[in-house]
């Protein structure tokens, strides 16, 4: 008979401790994760008789505290920290080594690589060292401040600072009046250059041209105040504006177009999620009210329209709610429930700065989130379905469901020669299979969204997240812990979004609007004034400057909603046109070597789409008109992950095919999120893999390529001046003589090796391309 955990096998571990004691020096991403992927798990496979109170400890092993997972039991410790081949914990998980855990059948295979990613992550534990009972909420007694984002934003006046001439308005005076506390003085305003690059690559996400600078640097040598205004509303105004912002959004909105992350590699493409993409620029392009947006998003279904084209908009919008990806049905007796989990998260997470996904298994540890709510928010999302399409017909991904059939969007067919909706089987003869006859006729105008039930009910609580076993009824109804002036009752009769929407987006809410606002600082200063983004729980990172966060949000709600208009008054802010570094990295011996304190203006790495988009417009070859749907808009297909569907695009990046497992190879070396989850902030590494993507990447040679010829296309310019006209293409600057003449060496140099004078200018264009004053934004 198999041990039933950990019996007498590997005493060689017994040493073995976890990286991280308790909540101490766990950082807030992997207490998320802790809390969303492991604790669950723990608490519904394990505590049952790894806990204490438990009637029998099998192997002498107890799992509900750090300390008591570090001490092991009759085996050792479980974990190795950062090595999951070496623990034992994995082992049982996988069945192997005779060892086995559940006993009763195997976990899912995503979740089992969940908990190998944490034992690569040095298994952060973050519960507390003495296990609290579960179903009651943390009995802790809560620091100051710790519930700040739970209370209102409270308006007080602009602080009085010692050099009053500096400010150009409120913005100013809360970040001097920091500085001066901090005994900082803020550095020099940038450069006209600079800060033309810096408006164009933030507001819509493209360098400007050589020309397009000059006329900035001659207008603000007049009037640097009048001529910053013209530009960045200008900018604004730009239909590129919402690509740029749009796919910031996306991020958050964990947008992808197959289904991914089902732990049986299979990829179930989502071939109508693009209609949310388009939604989403053109809410951006718009301005759409961000309270507008947002009810939209989860409410759409349910808003009166005043015309077929805005009910389509509508039902479009609620993809928000649909393009999560799915567990695996086959291997999931919680699917339903882990659907709507992901509902909870997107909201949760993504407009709410709150785990509340936490509360599903148990009271929140940190937060003030029990149970009850989780399942009262879960009610909104029961009482709703899901609509996400055929799936690929592959029933153990996800069941096929119905979608939304638009009413006044075209009808699209497919190209000639093209099979609608086949199913692609990857086997030894490569013979793809038609499922069985489509619903709607080839080309009907579909989307991604959720509906109402036709009788919505209340949700029952899942005892230890278990939806097979359940409580008691929990009326729908929202986070208890968040005070509102205006009371608001779900209707019974319907799912409840429209009163969710309501709650969310009531100008008293104290987290939605600081939530968007730390947003947009995020991407315009490279931290968000709270720099956990996703998290405004006790846990979470405090505000540096909390009230001017309070300020922009009531400044913010007040204005409308607007987020053009808050975009436009940090652009303008002195703060946002401070000089950087000139170039370098700041020393630890700077004062404020974090920029916490909004001295200088920090330098940023351009993100994947924004360093593509560059290359595409500097070699000539962007096309910037938006793309027309998707690769796969008349795919659903099962997608191989060995397999490349990706094509070249001249259009800009947002229009790519963003598949989940496989995402877009132009992209991909540049920390691209796997968008399974909420993405608030970006990771932001320095790997060898970034070099040899700008050295060998098939796009990056073609772009060079093209930049080249197109600089050897001028038969009256000499050597020199293509040479300068290459600096101010890429870097919206001439060279200086000895860039110039350098230049002149190697492209002389590479020429004679290769016999090919088009190979050397490619060469020096590449150069171009790989150095850091194109890659980073000042």
């Amino acid at each position: 008979m198999k041990p039933r955990f950990f019996h007498a096998l590997f005493p060689g571990l017994l040493g073995a401790a976890l990286a991280s004691h308790g909540s101490e020096g766990v950082t807030p991403e992997q207490r998320e994760f802790f809390e969303k992927k492991i604790r669950p798990v723990l608490v519904s496979q394990c505590y049952e008789c790894h806990a204490v109170g438990a009637k029998k400890i099998g192997g002498k092993l107890l799992l509900d505290s750090p300390a008591a997972l570090r001490k092991g039991g009759e085996s050792g410790s479980p974990v190795v920290a950062g090595k999951p081949q070496k623990s034992l914990l994995l082992h049982a998980l996988r069945y192997e080594n005779d060892l086995e855990m559940p006993p009763e059948k195997p976990l899912p295979e995503a979740v089992i690589a969940d908990f190998a990613r944490w034992i690569e992550m040095g298994a952060p534990d973050p519960r507390e060292a003495v296990p609290v009972p579960e179903g009651t909420i943390t009995e802790r007694r809560y620091k100051e401040g710790d519930l700040w984002s739970f209370n209102a934003p409270g308006k007080s006046p602009p602080p009085a600072v010692r050099d009053s001439s500096w400010p150009r308005g409120t913005v100013d005076r809360f970040t001097l009046a920091a500085m001066e506390a901090q005994g900082l003085t803020p550095a020099p305003d940038t450069d006209p250059r600079t800060l033309a690059r810096r408006l164009y690559f933030d507001l819509i996400g493209l360098p400007p041209t050589y020309a397009e600078v000059r006329l900035f640097e001659a207008a603000a040598l007049v009037d640097r105040e009048a001529a910053v205004e013209k530009l960045v509303d200008e900018l604004l105004a730009s239909p590129h504006f919402g690509e740029r912002w749009g796919r910031h959004w996306l991020d958050v909105a964990r947008y992808g177009e197959s289904n991914g992350n089902d732990g049986l590699s299979r990829n179930a493409s989502f071939p109508h999620a693009w209609r949310y993409r388009d939604y989403v620029i053109d809410a951006f392009n718009r301005d759409l009210p961000y309270d507008r947006f947002l009810t939209e998003q989860i409410a759409g279904d349910l808003l009166e329209s005043d015309s077929p084209d805005e009910r389509d908009r509508h039902r479009i919008a609620t993809g928000f709610l649909a393009l999560g990806a799915k567990p695996a049905k086959a291997m999931n007796d919680n699917f339903e429930m882990d659907v709507v989990a992901d509902q909870i998260e997107v909201v949760g997470t993504g407009l709410l700065g709150l785990s509340i996904g936490c509360a599903r298994c148990h009271d929140h540890k940190f937060d003030p989130i029990p149970t009850r709510d989780y399942y009262a928010m879960a009610g909104f999302f029961t009482g709703s379905e899901t609509l996400w399409g055929v799936a690929a017909n592959e029933k153990l991904t996800a069941p096929p469901t119905d979608l939304h059939v638009l009413e006044a969007a075209p009808k699209v067919l497919p190209p000639y020669g093209f099979v609608e909706n086949v199913l692609v089987i990857q086997s030894n003869t490569g013979i793809p299979l038609k499922p069985p006859p489509p619903k709607w006729a080839p080309g009907t105008p579909l989307a991604m969204g959720v509906r109402d039930r036709k009788e919505p009910a209340d949700c029952k609580i899942n005892l230890k997240g278990e939806s097979k076993k359940t409580g008691e009824s929990v009326p729908r109804g929202f986070l208890s812990a968040v005070k509102t002036n205006t009371a608001i009752t779900p209707d019974s009769k319907t799912s409840g979004r429209l009163q969710l929407a309501q709650w969310i987006t009531s100008p008293e809410h104290p987290q939605t609007a600081r939530v968007l606002v730390n947003r947009l600082w995020l991407h315009l200063f490279g931290e968000g004034l709270v720099r956990t983004p996703n998290d405004f729980g006790v846990y979470g990172e405090k505000p540096t400057h909390p009230a001017l966060l309070d300020h922009l949000a009531i400044e913010f709600v007040g204005g409308g909603w607007s987020v053009k208009s808050l975009i436009r008054s940090l652009v303008l802010s002195r703060t946002y046109q401070l000089a950087g570094t000139s170039g370098e990295a700041v020393t630890a011996e700077h004062p404020d070597p974090e920029n916490r304190w909004l001295s200088y203006h920090s330098r940023r790495r351009l993100d994947a789409e924004a360093l593509r988009d560059a290359m595409l417009r500097v070699s000539g070859r962007l096309d910037p008109r938006p793309a027309d749907g998707s690769l796969i808009r008349h795919r659903d297909i099962l997608i191989n992950l060995a397999d490349n569907l990706h094509e070249p695009s001249p259009h800009r990046s947002i229009y790519l095919c963003y598949l989940r497992n496989s995402p877009p190879p132009d992209l991909a070396a540049f920390d691209l999120p796997d968008f399974i989850g909420v993405t608030g902030k970006r990771d932001v590494s320095t790997v060898p893999g970034h070099t040899l993507f700008l050295f060998n990447n098939p796009f990056v040679l073609e772009q060079s390529a093209h930049f080249a010829k197109r600089l050897l296309t001028d038969a009256e310019s000499d050597e020199f001046r293509r040479i300068t006209r290459a600096y101010e293409d890429a870097f919206n600057r001439a060279p200086d003589p000895e860039e110039l003449y350098r230049a002149a060496e190697l492209i002389a140099a590479t020429a004679n090796e290769t016999g090919s004078p088009e190979t050397a200018w490619a060469a020096f264009t590449q150069a171009l391309f790989a150095a850091n004053e194109f890659r980073y934004l000042d």
